[in-house]
């Protein structure tokens, strides 16, 4: 006779002897007997051989039929590339940003709040970019992502570079694979319509640290700001930090003053001296919205 599908089989029968003793379905599986299992539903475009019959005689009918197991979903064809999903989710991959378009001049002007956009801030040490970033990242209308430098240069746990000791070829080369990274990483949010704000301390006077590393990493579409208040101030902020991020007062006044020359840069600069973090955030919309309807030329 059949046994339901899982159940553990009876001893073999023994020829010139009555049915087997001493084996009960109930001392495996307590309760009421059950009857034969169901078969369960075919998976689709694969069919299953009709069930047959019990036969009359025990021991004498064929094999109980057992299909065999569908193959697990989603898998390709031999040799065929692997389909570019995250589960059942397509993601469009990375391309680099293209230059917002312009409105028309009769058009009102575009609100930054609800544009997917590729912002980066710049600002010299204590400028209070990430605070700004992460506020204005956290308050928008649309899906937005903060993405840090200084985040992800510090990925490197066990041989980080850490400028402070000294600029050589290896906190230069570190650098430059942070960067690399953090575009990659807007490149894709932006293709799946998540908005990126990216913050550095961009240099204009230095091109190993300047704007041209992140257009070629993220596009041309990335629009930078830059955050620049007063030194007293930036100096304050700077000695409410610790660990690796604090830097001596004369280290921060030197980077200061090299970032005075983004003036007459033709970037938009917000001076946030007087101002909190959700008040940069608003004068940071504005400044965007320009932006969006004259791109700066860098």
């Amino acid at each position: 006779m059949q046994h339901p599908v899982g159940s553990p089989l009876p001893p073999p029968h023994q020829p010139g002897h009555g049915p087997a003793t001493g084996w009960s379905p109930a001392a495996h599986h307590p309760g009421p007997p059950q009857g034969p299992a169901p078969l369960p539903p075919p998976a689709p475009g694969y069919p299953v051989a009709p069930r047959q019959a019990p036969s009359p005689h025990p021991g004498s009918g064929p094999a109980p039929h057992r299909p065999a197991p569908a193959p697990a979903p989603h898998q390709s064809a031999p040799g065929a590339p692997a389909p570019d999903t995250t589960g059942h989710v397509p993601l469009p991959p990375g391309g680099p940003v293209a230059v917002p378009s312009v409105p028309p001049a009769t058009a009102a002007a575009p609100d930054p709040t609800t544009t997917t956009l590729a912002v980066l801030l710049i600002g010299p040490a204590g400028a209070g970019k990430t605070s700004v970033a992460k506020y204005w990242a956290d308050h928008r209308r649309v899906p937005t992502a903060h993405i840090s430098l200084d985040d992800v240069r510090e990925w490197v746990r066990s041989g980080f570079a850490d400028p402070q000791t000294g600029w050589n070829e290896h906190s230069e080369a570190q650098y430059r694979l942070a960067r690399r990274t953090c575009g990659f990483s807007a490149r894709n949010f932006l293709a799946n319509g998540i908005s990126c704000i990216l913050d550095d301390a961009v240099f204009p006077d230095r091109p190993v640290v300047g704007l041209g590393g992140w257009k070629r990493h993220v596009g041309p579409g990335l629009l930078p700001v830059v955050l620049l208040p007063g030194l007293d101030i930036v100096l304050e902020r700077n000695a409410e930090r610790s660990g690796n991020r604090r830097l001596t007062d004369e280290e921060v006044a030197r980077i200061h003053g090299r970032m005075a020359g983004w003036y007459g840069s033709g970037l938009p600069i917000i001076d946030n001296s007087q101002l909190d973090i959700p008040e940069t955030a608003h004068l940071l919309d504005e400044v965007l919205s320009r932006s969006i309807a004259s791109p700066p030329n860098w």
